[in-house]
């Protein structure tokens, strides 16, 4: 069996390195998805539709977990006359090969071990030998669902409370601690109970941010490292970490790159690490440098050993208003939302250290540098939004997604399921993320799914 990457590497190669030759099992080459008009890479559920042939139980319904930048153009009748059963996915306007299978030979470009119930299945029938044996029968079932599905994602912000206990906890504008004298750490539960609670209540993906800096624990020993192991037992849809990811000083002395913290964290169940204040820093240099790359940042580095699709950047920006709209040099909006003088623009100020310091860089920048260093996603929160439940940002998402071409996550300020409704229909966002509403348990992650525009 062969997944993503591995079903790339049965074919003779592929332009993302055209000096790296394929096993040459199948003939033909990969290219890179048009990024003309849609986000790359290819992120989220989309279908593998085997028309009438049967593929370890493929479901023309069913939904599973693509994550690539690259694959194999489909061509009606071209694999089947090497003998493969082919099932196909589509993205835009592009139709690609998202499983072949010949015989005992089972590879796929999306992840069934992060495709929940439907990847389960297919990984079953592949154990079992029952889907080689009904491998390429003509089968009937309902109608292909086609294209990608817009997801929605829950996140966890994973902290030490004042007794010690390592809990999920959420802020109101960043401030996670309770309005009373005793200002206590919110405590809205247990991290792997609640991962694998959205988990069941159909998250597309889940999302850690680690927002406790553990400085006298060994790398080694990080709690969470020891969450992702287990959640990774019961959870079965993408994982992301987020905290601490950046070069740093072990408890012995130890110089540890933030590739190497990465690297704990894939090999502990996480697929995607998320970068927050070390990026704007590294957008800084970069700028500062004349838009010069030099491989020695967590982006790069992390983006060269494992893929872009490895890499979020998660950015927290907030509004700076300003009288018109020249009046500075960052990229400035028209806002509905007037600042305290009745100004009618603002720009989104980049911030660190948990929206605690504000740098001199608009988020319309940020979001381009991380793109050039090789991140493949933005995590796109707004420390206005925070905590309020007034619905997501609307402005500044459609701003970040017209400067960048990869996809964006949005995030903060979601306090009902309409909320997903709406940032779905008023932009090309790629994903939404809740927290607090599904915490306190208000809505169910299913809920804001079945309110939700899904497809794309």
């Amino acid at each position: 069996m062969a997944i993503c990457v591995g079903l790339q590497a049965l074919f003779e190669g592929s332009t993302e390195d055209p000096n790296v030759p394929g096993l040459g099992l199948i003939k033909g080459k990969l290219d890179r998805f048009d990024d003309t008009n849609k986000a790359v890479p290819h992120i989220g559920w989309n279908s593998a539709n085997s028309s009438s042939k049967s593929l370890y139980g493929l479901r023309p319904e069913s939904k599973y977990y693509y994550v690539h930048s690259y694959k194999y153009p489909y061509v009606n009748g071209e694999l089947e006359s090497q003998g493969w059963t082919v099932a196909t996915g589509s993205y835009g306007e592009e139709t690609f090969v998202g499983a072949v299978a010949k015989g005992n030979i089972l590879a796929t470009q999306f992840h069934p071990e992060k495709s929940g119930v439907a990847g389960l299945k297919l990984i079953k029938s592949f154990l079992t030998g029952e889907g080689e044996k009904t491998l390429g029968q003509e089968v009937t079932g309902p109608a292909p669902t086609g294209g990608l599905t817009r997801r929605v994602i829950a996140c966890l912000d994973v902290r030490t409370n004042d007794q010690g206990d390592l809990v999920v906890t959420k802020g109101d504008q960043y401030d996670v601690r309770e309005k009373g004298e005793d200002r206590n750490v919110r405590n809205l539960g247990k991290p792997v109970e609640m991962a694998k609670k959205y988990y069941e209540q159909g998250a597309d993906e889940v999302t850690f941010l680690n927002i406790t800096s553990f400085r006298d624990c060994p790398l080694a020993d990080l709690p969470m490292l020891e969450i992702l192991r287990r959640t990774s037992e019961t959870v079965f849809v993408p994982l992301t970490i987020g905290g601490g990811i950046r070069d740093t000083v072990d408890t012995d002395g130890t110089k540890v790159s933030a590739l190497e913290i990465a690297t704990m964290y894939f090999k502990s169940g996480a697929d995607k690490v998320s970068i927050g204040s070390d990026a704007v820093l590294a957008a800084e240099e970069y700028y500062s440098g004349g838009h010069k790359l030099w491989g020695n940042t967590a982006i790069e580095q992390i983006s060269k050993a494992y893929g872009n699709q490895a890499v979020v950047v998660s950015v927290d920006p907030k509004r700076v208003y300003v009288p018109k709209l020249d009046a500075t040099r960052h990229n400035t909006i028209r806002t509905r939302f007037l600042g305290p003088k009745g100004e009618e623009y603002c720009w989104y100020a980049c911030t660190i250290k948990g929206g605690r310091e504000t740098r001199d860089m608009d988020v319309v920048e940020l979001a381009q540098a991380v793109e050039a260093m090789g991140a493949g996603e933005l995590l796109l929160n707004c420390i206005d939004c925070d905590g309020t439940n007034s619905g997501f940002d609307l402005e500044l998402i459609s701003q970040v997604k017209a400067a960048v071409r990869i996809p964006v996550i949005a995030s903060s300020g979601a306090g009902n399921p309409a909320h997903f409704e709406e940032v779905f229909r008023e932009t090309t966002t790629d994903a939404a993320l809740g927290a607090g509403m599904f915490h306190r348990g208000e809505y169910t992650v299913q809920q804001s799914k079945t309110i939700s525009p899904r497809q794309d």
